[in-house]
């Protein structure tokens, strides 16, 4: 009679939400590869008999998509398609005893720092010597650096201190040994990442300790665009833009969440700063840096809000023109403070006045891209899609920002660092050709 063979187990992280549950999907897969354990990112030939869903729980349409993928790999288990279901992250951290309830088939759920237990499951151990080593789920030419985990702040509209805990920075030699062993795997660029950057150090250091940090990062060999997200406006360190402008390898980008520029909405979403303080920081920044590319996030419809608070958004993106901008709709979350007020402006009305807020930001992003018509930029080379390759410019991120669109008959590879002439421009994208 023929053996029975017992085929080992293949694990499927799925990642939701935002870089920094990448980041700890890929610290999860790499305990998982240590312990002998196959994983993969995304699967999709569904060849794996176990999921892990790491779970968004930041806003609502995030808790929606965080669920119905819970329910999608619940439906592939009971038809028989997977042997167990997992899940982490936010959204279980937050509402673990109701989901457990509403959900009973799924095997364990765990919170946002419960990797040891986590690995119980799958019998291996949790290896601490292995903390910052990971299996990329990125492009192997780009990474996510996260420098600190959890958040201070008392922002009114924010349950991310409820699901991640308070600000603890790692040091800098831990940041700067994984920035090696990233650099050693073949990556270019790193993206700093944390709640609030520009608070590190304060708990370790007793001193916001963002600047000599990236002193040392920049001298990583190897290592060619360092690119800061995440930057807190109240008490900003203005001594990190120093260092970004002396070290060629610290792109000339800042992402730095504003969320408003009333100064009504500013004290009731609790952000520290006034609008004055706001335009002056930014002056500073782009004096000290001059060519900056800047990045915001802004929050539309939050209690209270008035059309004169929108008008006031509006004007302010015209007279900053800021590079980039991001929007949300404001979401009613329990256990904030803001969850006290009356969120009284409809799902519909939230939605026009990011709109209207976005057409504003769209006609900047034109003209900015118009200027760029005819000059020369590196470049990163990210990926080929339909016989062209996208590229971006140190003022670009992945995903969020511009891309540059190059036809090349010569090969371009993955990963390398071309200068491109722009040639064309659009409301978000470019178009370029490669430069001798």
């Amino acid at each position: 009679m023929k053996a029975r063979t017992l085929k080992k187990d293949k694990v499927n992280i799925i990642t939701l939400g935002c870089s920094k549950n990448m980041v700890d999907s890929e610290v999860f897969s790499g305990q998982l590869q240590a312990n002998g354990i196959e994983s993969v990112h995304e699967n999709r030939k569904l060849d794996h008999n176990i999921v892990v869903v790491n779970t968004c729980g930041f806003i609502d349409k995030a808790k929606e998509e965080s669920v119905n993928t819970i329910l999608q790999q619940v439906d592939l288990k009971r038809s028989g398609k997977l042997d167990k279901v997992y899940v982490t992250g936010c959204l279980s951290e937050r509402y673990r005893n109701d989901l457990m309830n509403e959900i009973p088939e799924v095997d364990a759920w765990f919170g946002t720092m419960e990797l040891p237990l986590m690995m119980k499951q799958f019998n291996a151990d949790y290896r601490a010597e292995l903390i910052g080593e990971r299996m990329l789920a990125t492009p192997k030419h780009y990474a996510y650096l996260k420098i600190s985990e959890g958040c201070n702040r008392t922002c009114s509209f924010c349950a991310i201190p409820l699901m991640r805990g308070q600000h603890v920075s790692k040091t800098i030699e831990e940041v700067v040994a994984e920035a090696k062993r990233l650099v050693n795997m073949g990556v270019r660029e790193i993206m700093l990442i944390a709640q609030e950057l520009t608070y590190y150090g304060l708990d370790i250091y007793k001193k916001r300790a963002l600047s000599e940090l990236l002193k040392h990062l920049s001298d990583v060999p190897g290592l060619t665009w360092i690119r800061l997200h995440y930057a807190y406006p109240h008490k900003f360190p203005l001594e990190i833009l120093d260092v970004m402008r002396e070290r060629d390898n610290i792109c000339n980008y800042l992402d730095m969440p504003l969320q408003h520029i009333s100064d009504n909405m500013l004290t009731a979403m609790k952000r520290q700063i006034t609008r004055k303080d706001i335009t002056e920081l930014l002056a500073n920044v782009r004096d000290r840096v001059p060519g900056i590319c800047i990045r915001t996030t802004l929050i539309t419809g939050f209690p209270g809000e008035t059309r004169d608070d929108v008008e006031d958004l509006k004007n302010f993106l015209e007279e900053e023109r800021l590079d980039r901008v991001g929007i949300f709709t404001y979401s009613h979350e329990e256990n904030t403070s803001a969850y006290g007020l009356v969120d009284n402006i409809s799902a519909e009305e939230k939605e026009e006045r990011a709109q209207e807020i976005m057409e504003v930001q769209q006609e900047i992003s034109l003209e900015k891209n118009q200027e760029k018509v005819g000059k020369v930029f590196k470049v990163i080379i990210d990926k080929k899609e339909a016989g062209r390759y996208l590229a971006r410019t140190e003022f670009d991120s992945v995903e969020v920002d511009n891309e540059v669109v190059i036809e090349s008959k010569k090969a371009l590879p993955i990963g390398d660092f071309v200068n491109v002439r722009i040639t064309k421009a659009f409301d978000y994208d470019l178009e370029g050709e490669v430069v001798a």
